[in-house]
């Protein structure tokens, strides 16, 4: 997996999850829907934070990471 991200991209990734992370948990936790949605938001945006790699960027042909040249 070749990262496609670059770092702002993952920047605003991890800002997403800590702030769907903390609006689930004040809905209620993970146990009402509202709040499991935002925890999925959350992990999803989390992992591809850390990674650097987004699978949909990867089939839409999309790459936000600086090339080298």
């Amino acid at each position: 997996m070749t990262k496609n991200e670059s770092t702002v991209d993952r920047a605003i990734r991890a800002g997403i999850s800590v702030t769907a992370l903390g609006a689930g948990l004040s809905l209620g936790g993970i146990f009402t829907p509202p709040g499991a949605a935002l925890l999925g938001v959350s992990v999803v945006s989390g992992v591809t934070a850390a990674t650097g790699y987004c699978p949909l960027y990867t089939l839409l042909g999309i790459s936000t990471a600086p090339t080298s040249a």
